[in-house]
């Protein structure tokens, strides 16, 4: 068609996007904006075949970059499992079902034009995604992909003994803090550590008799058995993670299907992310100065983004970072983090296979009972002068090849090409 000079903003970017390389090579495409990126399309930005420097945002970045205008959309394309005789558009239905279209509700809202993809038309739809006047164009194709491979990566891994006793050590913090406070509550994230602490604190709440608000995020099947079993009012989510949660999306009315602006703008009072409890959240690479990395690799290579990190770091009433002291390439607690994604000033906790170090002086007081309970309590000095890497970093050189920004739009950091 002879267009050049493209400007693409998917939310995510991953391994499948493989075809997106040689048009940055051909300048097709020049600029990216997305929230996470892995896979060719990475290793791309890092090498410096991107015109421009790609923009990664964080979720609820996106969502408020895009409601403002910052990010403009010409076209949206939005694939959608789903679509009724009216062009209603969902994602709880069909033979690529996927659970809610957060992400695509801010982009149909605001788009120009936004053209839904299907592969099943003229379906009744339990619940809508995307109402019918926001649809401008419906375009049917044989298939949209793959719903089985929703559970690939992270969220289809198990963790090993130190994830387990990561996880149990955390259930046992949010036990004994965040879980003792009215409305409880919560958000994990799709990592084997992550997972487990959900199914860890399931029985938690069930001695207790705790029957929390609600449970957020990326669902996942122990988030989704935990709402079954009475231990949560309500899941509010944004993204399904795995085939139990697309089932309970479609088939259950307080599974709430919410955008990325619900979720976590950083413009909105009332957005989830603001009125979390606890959140476990992963990381790279951790700090002295509690900076936490989950953009890129100890060398470099960028391997994620924030994705929704940092937007409920930040709003969160305890945040906890899991964390393994070391991985495969070297250990993970160091001097210095070579991408800082989200600011050690949200963080609450650090949780290691070491034991608990709590960050924050609101939750200092809860070290006597934590010990009480048999968990190992590490000092920040302990942490990282005992076990973690003090070496300082050799900082790249090259030209600036991706910005990261935090939920308001500030440049938290920068990354240089190899």
């Amino acid at each position: 068609m002879g267009l050049r000079d493209l400007h693409i903003a998917p939310s995510s970017i991953f391994p499948c996007h493989a075809g997106l390389v040689p048009l940055i090579e051909r300048s097709i495409i020049t600029r990216i904006t997305t929230s996470y990126m892995n896979g060719p399309v990475a290793d791309a930005v890092r090498a410096g075949k991107l015109a421009t420097p790609a923009i990664l945002q964080t979720h609820g970045g996106r969502a408020a970059a895009i409601e403002s205008g910052r990010l403009a959309i010409d076209v949206a394309v939005i694939a959608a499992p789903g679509v009724d005789a009216q062009g209603n558009l969902s994602g709880s239905i069909g033979r690529s079902a996927c659970g809610p279209l957060g992400y695509a509700k801010v982009d149909a809202g605001h788009a120009k034009h936004v053209i839904a993809v299907t592969d099943m038309a003229d379906q009744v739809l339990p619940r809508t995604c995307i109402p019918r006047g926001q649809v401008d164009q419906i375009v049917k194709v044989d298939s949209l992909g793959d719903a089985a491979r929703i559970a690939s990566g992270t969220t289809a891994r198990a963790p090993g003994p130190e994830g387990e006793k990561i996880a149990a050590m955390t259930s046992a913090l949010i036990g004994l803090t965040e879980m003792r406070a009215p409305g409880f509550s919560f958000q994990t994230g799709a990592g084997a550590t992550s997972i487990a602490v959900a199914k860890a604190l399931g029985p938690l709440m069930a001695e207790r008799g705790i029957v929390g608000d609600f449970a957020c995020g990326g669902i996942t099947a122990p988030l989704v058995e935990m709402h079954e079993a009475g231990l949560f009012r309500e899941l509010r989510d944004v993204q399904a993670f795995d085939q139990a949660a697309v089932r309970s999306y479609a088939a259950d009315p307080t599974h709430l299907g919410i955008s990325a602006s619900d979720y976590a703008s950083p413009a909105r009072a009332d957005a989830v992310a603001h009125q979390l409890g606890a959140v476990v959240l992963g990381a790279t690479e951790v700090d002295r100065n509690l900076n936490v990395n989950v953009t890129t690799t100890s060398d470099g290579r960028i391997i994620g983004g924030s994705g929704g990190h940092s937007d409920v770091a930040g709003g969160a009433r305890m945040t906890i970072v899991t964390t393994s002291l070391h991985s495969k390439s070297g250990p993970k607690i160091l001097r210095d983090v070579l991408h800082r994604t989200t600011p050690g000033a949200s963080i609450d906790a650090v949780v290691t296979e070491a034991g608990v170090t709590l960050c924050s002086q609101r939750w200092l007081h809860a070290a006597k009972d934590l010990q009480a309970a048999g968990i190992p309590m590490l000092s920040r000095h302990n942490l990282f002068g005992s076990h973690g890497n003090t070496a300082p970093r050799e900082w790249p050189e090259g030209r600036i090849v991706a910005i990261s920004e935090y939920p308001d739009g500030r440049v938290i950091d920068v990354i240089r090409a190899n």
